[in-house]
């Protein structure tokens, strides 16, 4: 019985009563339930199996109360669908899969979207349950609708000053608790609310909001920096290279005010990013505008490349904006790339030039030079006046990339 199936169960406010038959015998035959207090309260008496509170903290703890639980015969409960942002998803990470049997319950985002006659799949779901409120700001779209999950019975408000400060104060709010239970709570926001509640927004930009769209080339005053920034069309080429994947990795060598980064994150919620960075009052400002621009989980690592690189989480993609002519930088991000990762370089000096254009005699890849000009007044009249111009390097690393470099 060391690898005994568990089953996970969903349950919502309207508790035993709105169970499917399945799910309540499935309960009825545990041997023991596993589940929060407010979930097991809604349990009722015949069900006889014995009831344990999930841990707190939950993960140290639940991967070995699982395991010695299971043979027992182990339910454990979850609210609404437990693979909805629920216990179910973190059981398939502990456990895998394959132990486990869910039956889920309809998920609080589905009876929302049924009690205000939104369309479920043009609705964008953020969680800040454990997050950053400012998680929530590159969703704030024109036009757009979200569900925002909230843990707080500040929730709404929270929400709802967020908007203001960064110009959609004029979004219609929603907060909507207990579904489908008793004490059902569907609404304009309020002072306070069940502390579990989705907030939803009808995204409206107030007049003159500078829309910041999820797509890279963001304007360069978008971020605060000292000039020391990858420009606004430099930066989308480059990321257009460096192919931003859901679930992705980047790190940002050299990252200046780490715009590179944090317009990585921007593209999806699940990408990540490390700015390495070794001046500190760049540091700060990359913090700060990870923060202003809603990425506040970009990593910022103190130290010159190479040896800042060092035991970092191998990158799926590095973009190198500065020190491309310091030896053994792009040895070091060569070497932390998996088969298939992308390198993107930039250079703006000759000598930094020379390195990309050897990298890619050495390696192959694409060599690119980009020159942009801008129409600025030259006295009465206009003219083009040129920006200095970038040579980028892409490579994608192949199976034979020790052989190309011997």
């Amino acid at each position: 019985m060391e690898n005994a199936p568990v089953c996970v169960i969903g349950i919502g406010a309207d508790g035993w009563d709105g169970m499917a038959k399945t799910s309540r015998s499935a309960l009825k035959s545990a041997g023991v339930i596993l589940g929060g207090p407010r979930q097991l309260a809604l349990l009722p008496e015949s069900v006889g199996g014995e009831r344990i509170a999930l841990p707190t903290p939950l993960l140290p703890a639940l991967g070995d109360l699982v395991d010695e639980l299971a043979p027992r015969g182990l339910a454990v409960l979850a609210s609404g669908d437990p693979m909805f942002f629920g216990i179910g998803s973190t059981l398939v990470r502990l456990i895998g899969a394959g132990r486990l049997n869910v039956l889920p319950h309809p998920s609080s985002v589905s009876l929302a979207a049924a009690r205000l006659g939104w369309s479920l799949d043009e609705v964008d779901v953020i969680s800040l349950v454990g997050r950053p409120l400012l998680t929530l700001y590159p969703a704030l779209q024109p036009g757009r609708r979200l569900f925002v999950l909230v843990s707080s019975a500040d929730g709404a408000e929270r929400v709802a000053t967020l908007l203001h400060d960064r110009g959609y104060g004029d979004s219609t709010v929603t907060v909507l608790a207990q579904l489908g239970g008793p004490l059902e709570e569907v609404g304009v926001r309020g002072a306070e609310h069940d502390p579990l509640a989705i907030v939803a927004i009808d995204c409206r930009a107030d007049e003159g909001t500078l829309v910041l769209p999820r797509t890279p080339g963001l304007p360069d005053d978008a971020f605060e920096h000292d000039g020391q920034i990858t420009k606004r069309e430099i930066r989308a080429l480059a990321l257009a290279a460096l192919v931003p994947i859901p679930g992705h990795l980047l790190w940002d060598v050299g990252a200046g005010s780490g715009s590179v980064g944090i317009e990585w994150m921007r593209t999806h919620p699940s990408c990540h990013a490390i700015a390495i960075e070794p001046r500190a009052d760049r540091r700060e400002r990359v913090g700060r505008n990870a923060d202003l621009l809603g990425v506040p989980g970009l990593s910022i690592v103190a130290g010159a490349a190479p040896e800042a690189l060092a035991g970092l989480p191998r990158p799926d993609a590095v973009f190198v904006g500065g020190a491309v002519s310091v030896p053994g930088v792009i040895e070091a991000c060569l070497d932390a790339l998996d088969t298939g990762g992308r390198i993107v370089a930039n250079a703006v000096t000759l000598e930094t030039e020379m390195v990309l254009a050897n990298w890619h005699a050495t390696l192959g890849g694409s060599l690119t030079r980009l020159a942009v000009q801008r129409a600025e007044p030259v006295g009465a009249f206009t003219g083009w006046r040129p920006a200095m111009p970038v040579t980028q390097w892409c490579y994608r690393k192949t199976r034979s990339y020790r052989k190309a470099e011997a």
